[in-house]
């Protein structure tokens, strides 16, 4: 019998972490619901990169929130891919939009917002902000609720 997880390579199975962002796997399942507008946010609050030219590792608080057409993307696919960030040194705007970007190419949602919340470099806060267009018409969407980055003020 066939399964909308056939395809699937890495769920269930041991599967190392890759050794970089370009390397890893994104693999995507077909939406149950393709007719049904609605939202899937995954959340990141432990994302590491390093400083492309320090070497120092960067922390951030990572939100995607899309709204699927045919496929969702898998989730533990997408944790290994985000986990391979932790040995890639990029500023923090080419992760971020990279990340969307990459999601985009491989899920083509019909709509796909990031928030890049990044923990201070040099005593500067940066956040990065993207998306893909505007929200579909009917669905909610929730704010992402980070708040801005307050130190011991």
């Amino acid at each position: 019998m066939s399964s909308i997880y056939d395809n699937l390579t890495q769920l269930g199975a041991k599967t190392p972490l890759p050794d970089s962002p370009q390397e890893a796997v994104l693999e995507r399942v077909a939406n149950p619901h393709p007719d049904t507008p609605y939202a899937v946010r995954f959340v990141c609050p432990e994302f590491t990169s390093l400083c492309p030219l320090t070497g120092q590792p960067d922390f951030a608080h990572l939100v995607i929130d899309y709204v699927p057409n045919q496929w969702l993307v898998e989730s533990k696919s997408l944790k290994l891919y985000l986990h391979a960030f932790r040995n890639h040194g990029d500023f923090h705007e080419a992760c971020t939009v990279g990340i969307a970007k990459r999601l985009v190419t491989e899920i083509a949602p019909h709509w796909l917002r990031i928030g890049g919340y990044w923990y201070p470099r040099g005593g500067i806060p940066i956040d990065i902000f993207y998306q893909t267009g505007t929200i579909p018409t009917g669905v909610w969407i929730p704010d992402q609720d980070v708040p801005t980055y307050r130190g011991r003020g």
